[in-house]
């Protein structure tokens, strides 16, 4: 592709200014206006992090995973507008559809975790790894990774894994090798494989950027492999953080998901997933008090809806992540008006080669009970 095309079609990919001027009332009476317009043509799935402003037209909400296969169950939907980031709207793609379309309201959208690997550092990893340990490693990979991330896991035999079922996963994953390669996510995996037994002694790091494995042990101690990667919001959860709540009030619970560190999962009082988080928040009683490690949009979500209960967040300072909060609603708004106009803008689509294989990832994960 020339310099030009590519100027071309980033351009085309940018929603044009007017958007930015009009008014909210109106830009919700269109949306509203589309939807009706469209009915069952048009699926909205909004991921648990989005904004209220864009939530609120959520046909389903859920985490990336369940929303994917939520959109895959919709068999009627021709048009699915994913509020959420890339790699969610491309497994979205790849469970949907040949005759369904799949599109991220802002090309912007994405998750500087899964951007953490690349196929090129991955390429690198296995062939220096299998080098070490020999055949004895299979790979997993967090379902926040990109397509070709899922493909290589699933063409060397590994799985997806969430965070709700991560344990599950990673025991299967034992009875098929003897080490685990974990991407992109060192701390799912760190506190996964704590929980199942396996002492800190027995995981290294593998650092794709010096391109080395990180340990100061025995190689054939090593148990499971940590690709060093990070979520950018979750990492700035603080043990200070806990110890300076805990100070202030001895009856608030905390509660993080398990994307946070392992010292600050340790020193939490309860750790799950974005659904075990919600779920234990509704079944907590009145007038309990709870500090959650987790993104603003849905903290602050939970405040609104349980007023019943004293909520907040672990971390009184943090922004909401940026990369998932790139879909507004003017974007929103703009990416209806180009299905309405017959002009659809920001197609997520992934190759056939890609999508068989990650598939072979996602499904090998469903089967894990």
């Amino acid at each position: 592709m020339s310099m030009l095309d590519l100027l071309a079609k980033q351009h085309a990919s940018m929603m044009p200014e007017e958007y930015k001027h009009r008014s909210y009332d109106e830009m919700k009476q269109r949306v509203l206006e589309i939807k009706r317009a469209f009915g069952s043509r048009l699926f909205i799935p909004g991921h648990h992090y989005q904004k209220d402003e864009v939530i609120q037209f959520a046909d389903a909400t859920g985490d990336s995973l369940q929303l994917a296969q939520i959109a895959a169950d919709n068999q009627e939907a021709e048009y699915i507008v994913f509020c959420g980031v890339h790699f969610m709207a491309e497994t979205a793609d790849m469970l949907s559809g040949k005759n369904q379309h799949v599109l991220l309201p802002d090309m912007r959208a994405g998750c500087s975790m899964a951007d953490m690997a690349n196929m090129k550092q991955t390429d690198i990893a296995w062939e220096q790894l299998t080098h070490l340990f020999g055949e004895t490693i299979v790979p997993l990979t967090y379902v926040n990774s990109t397509a070709d991330i899922k493909a290589f896991v699933g063409k060397h035999g590994g799985a997806t894994v969430t965070s709700s079922n991560a344990k599950k996963v990673l025991e299967w994953a034992f009875t098929q090798k003897d080490r685990i390669l974990f991407l992109p996510d060192q701390h799912l995996g760190r506190n996964t494989a704590f929980e199942l037994g396996i002492p800190l002694e027995q995981m290294a790091v593998w650092d794709q950027i010096e391109e080395k494995l990180i340990t100061d042990q025995p190689i054939d101690d090593i148990k499971v492999i940590l690709w060093k990667g990070h979520c950018s919001v979750h990492e700035k959860f603080t043990v200070k953080n806990i110890e300076e709540i805990r100070k202030r009030d001895r009856d608030i619970q905390i509660l993080v998901h398990p994307e946070c560190t392992h010292e600050v999962v340790r020193a939490s009082d309860l750790a799950g997933s974005t659904k075990f988080i919600i779920d234990t928040i509704n079944q907590a009683p009145a007038k309990s008090k709870w500090a959650i490690g987790t993104e603003m949009n849905l903290v602050k979500r939970l405040i609104d809806g349980h007023p019943d209960k004293h909520i907040e967040s672990l971390n009184p300072d943090m922004c909401p992540c940026l990369t998932m909060n790139r879909i507004d609603l003017p974007h929103l708004l703009w990416s209806l008006e180009s299905i309405e106009k017959g002009e659809p803008v920001g197609f997520i689509k992934v190759d056939e080669d890609t999508r068989k294989d990650a598939l072979l990832a996602l499904n090998k994960m469903l089967t894990i009970k």
